[in-house]
């Protein structure tokens, strides 16, 4: 999902609460913030020597042990406060991938691409997943690899 699409999503939306899905049927907490927005770029080599490039944006949710009896969750309206501020001081690359970086006791950390989200008459509920590690110097029909 892109940047945009996820703000629109939550524009049409506002009044939601917004949930995390980052196993199957295993959620972040209520208790959870959105701490940070990074625009990333990346520029790496792969073991056949090919540079690569990309842009994607990452939202890290981070759950607090303070709040951890809390039952509410953040609104739709209130990611898009944090949003429009974030974008006031670093403007947003609304056409990049948007992952979500989440970890707790019970999950390593590992930023996640949106798989999909689902809607009811409160809540937006949006699945994660972790994507396979992958060689991009060879293609994935290759049994070998560097």
């Amino acid at each position: 999902m892109k940047v945009f699409e996820f703000l629109d999503l939550l524009q049409k939306n506002k009044d939601k609460e917004v949930l995390f899905e980052y196993k199957k049927e295993h959620f972040i907490g209520a208790n959870y913030h959105l701490t940070e927005i990074k625009n990333v770029d990346f520029t790496t080599v792969d073991c056949g020597g090919k540079q690569n490039y990309w842009q994607e944006t990452q939202m890290q949710l981070w759950e607090s042990p303070r709040e951890i009896d809390k039952r509410t969750y953040l609104t739709a309206h209130k990611f898009l406060a944090i949003f429009n501020r974030v974008n006031s001081i670093v403007p947003l690359w609304l056409k990049t991938e948007l992952k979500v970086e989440f970890g707790n006791e019970n999950f390593h950390t590992s930023v996640m691409k949106i798989s999909s989200y689902t809607i009811n008459a409160t809540k937006i509920v949006v699945q994660l997943f972790i994507e396979k590690t992958q060689c991009k110097a060879v293609p994935e029909t290759e049994v070998t690899c560097c």
